[in-house]
């Protein structure tokens, strides 16, 4: 990091760094102890490691080379990989023991950070923001200097988003260890987790918008537009469900201003919309970008994913409604959502068809590149997720499916089979480029990944429908006389296979992922710990 660095910047970084420590002594002073205490000491913990790493260097590092403004900036991807790889294996532990939890009971041990409500949040933020989130900052910035032929705007700049936001990924996982959320699905941070989240994204956004600014390329490729809908639409979307008042400065608790139906409302405005945003827009960017580079050919439509943009954009925006079926929304709202589910497809196939018929000409590099068939799959799950997402916000349809585990094998399907495939091929694509290589170290262990991947992924997702599918059945059967004819507790004992063949492919998807970890370990260590051994000129590479 420091060696990218001028002095000025790390001036500048020693100034953060000392109001990053002070921030973390003032919350650990004021609160004394709890939640916040333990945070304010990671702050402050954070920022005298960084007081100590910038200046140390900021005398005895020499000045950038001449001619950084002609490179690409490399360091903070590399860096964001890194963080990817780590919360991928976090996070994925953490979901393969909650799903042995409900097998498995009684295998809780008696210390409370480790019982099933504590840990499924640490599962779902590490996966969601720790994984994808990182894998989001991390290509947005080697996607954005390629397609723009510019370098980031300052070298600053990508470090303080990239420490600063898994610094927030660190205090809500820890918070929910320690038994403190805002029972939120997805947002579950403390008051001022959350607005230390809006500064980062801030500068996460107006970084973006330096950069394209200065691009010397004419057009905004549509990889940048998805990214940019990304940012601003999930700071949109953090602040108005996180808006709360806390207790006092002192106290990690809060209370929020929405409350009722407003409030469950906002929540699944917010809930389905970081599905739309974070976890289709973004990745969109990144398979219309690493599909294309690494096919050889160009996306097989511009115009078609302009088109599917702006209607993936505008009808998105509206379905979250469909979450609350049957409950007291007024019904007009209820209706307004599933209508706008439905046409989603049009868009969303738009895109899946897209990058499928990219891949003509090219099936033979399917055939033999693991890589590629990692973003092939992807594509294949994510025309499967948004056909269902549809078809279950339909009235009847969500009747039988809604708070059953219908709805986990669907959530997986699109985090398995499409997010973290897009991801796992894009790192296959970008680790070899920075560490100066033309292969992973280890490319057969890139097979062992793709097939441990798929196979979990079907395991999973597959056990859930199954599982949902009974449990819906069986909630809903009547006997003769009218009653109900299982009981709750009988249908909780007719799930145990299925969770444990969910366990089970759990736990194939974990092991891929510390196989890629280890692959990107060893590849990138041929960069010899040099930040930019690998940085390039500022041009196009073959189907940019």
């Amino acid at each position: 990091m420091v060696g990218t660095l001028t002095r000025s910047e790390r001036r500048i970084g020693i100034v953060l760094s000392v109001s990053l420590g002070l921030l973390g002594l003032g919350m650990a002073a004021g609160a004394r102890h709890g939640v916040m205490a333990v945070h304010g000491m990671m702050a402050l913990g954070l920022g005298l490691a960084l007081i100590f790493h910038i200046g140390g260097a900021l005398y005895d590092e020499p000045e950038p080379a001449p001619g950084r403004s002609g490179r690409y900036y490399d360091a903070p991807t590399r860096f964001g990989i890194g963080m990817t790889l780590l919360w991928a294996i976090v996070g994925m532990a953490a979901g393969v023991w909650v799903a042995a939890l409900l097998y498995w009971p009684e295998a809780t041990p008696p210390w409370p950070w480790t019982s099933f409500g504590r840990l499924r949040p640490v599962h779902t933020t590490g996966v969601i923001f720790g994984f994808g989130g990182n894998a989001l900052i991390a290509t947005s910035f080697h996607v954005l200097q390629r397609t723009s032929r510019a370098r980031l705007a300052d070298a600053l700049s990508p470090w303080v988003v990239l420490i600063g936001y898994n610094l927030f990924c660190a205090w809500a996982v820890t918070g929910y260890l320690m038994g403190s959320t805002q029972s939120k699905e997805y947002a579950e941070a403390e008051w001022y987790a959350d607005l230390w989240l809006v500064v980062v994204w801030s500068v996460y956004f107006t970084l973006y918008i330096r950069t394209l600014a200065r691009r010397n390329e004419p057009h905004i490729y549509v990889a940048n537009w998805y990214y940019l809908a990304f940012i601003l639409v999930v700071a949109m979307l953090h602040v108005v469900n996180n808006l709360a008042l806390p207790v006092s400065l002192g106290a990690a608790d809060s209370f929020t201003i929405w409350s009722g139906v407003q409030d469950a409302m906002i929540q699944w405005w917010y809930g389905h919309n970081a599905v739309a945003f974070f976890l289709t827009a973004g990745f969109l960017g990144m398979l219309y970008y690493f599909l294309p580079v690494r096919s050889g050919r160009p996306i097989w439509s511009y115009r078609l994913s302009i088109v599917s943009f702006w209607g993936i954009v505008f009808f998105y925006i509206w379905v979250g409604s469909h979450h609350l079926h049957y409950t007291a929304l007024p019904y007009w709202a209820q209706t307004l959502g599933m209508t706008f589910s439905v046409m989603l497809l049009v868009p969303s196939w738009a895109s899946a068809g897209n990058a499928i018929a990219t891949l003509n000409g090219a099936w033979h590099k399917v055939r033999d590149d693991a890589t590629l068939r990692f973003m092939f799959v992807a594509a294949v799950f994510y025309g499967l997720s948004t056909f269902e997402g549809s078809f279950l916000a339909i009235r009847p349809v969500n009747s039988l499916s809604h708070y059953t585990d219908w709805t986990v094998g669907h959530v997986h399907a699109g985090t398995l089979g499409w997010v973290a495939m897009i991801v796992f091929g894009a790192i296959y694509t970008l680790v070899p480029q920075l560490a100066g290589r033309e292969t992973m170290a280890w490319p057969r262990a890139i097979e062992w990944h793709f097939w441990s991947a798929v196979g979990g992924t079907l395991v999973y997702v597959i056990a859930m429908w199954n599982a949902g599918i009974t449990q819906g059945l069986m909630w809903r059967t009547y006997d003769e006389s009218g009653a109900l004819s299982y009981s709750f507790i009988e249908s909780v004992r007719t799930m145990a296979p299925y969770y444990l063949l969910r366990t089970l492919g759990g736990a194939m998807f974990l092991g891929g992922a510390v196989i890629c970890a280890l692959n990107c370990r060893a590849t990138m260590r041929a960069a010899g710990g040099r930040e930019d051994a690998a940085d390039h000129p500022l041009s196009l590479h073959p189907a940019e």
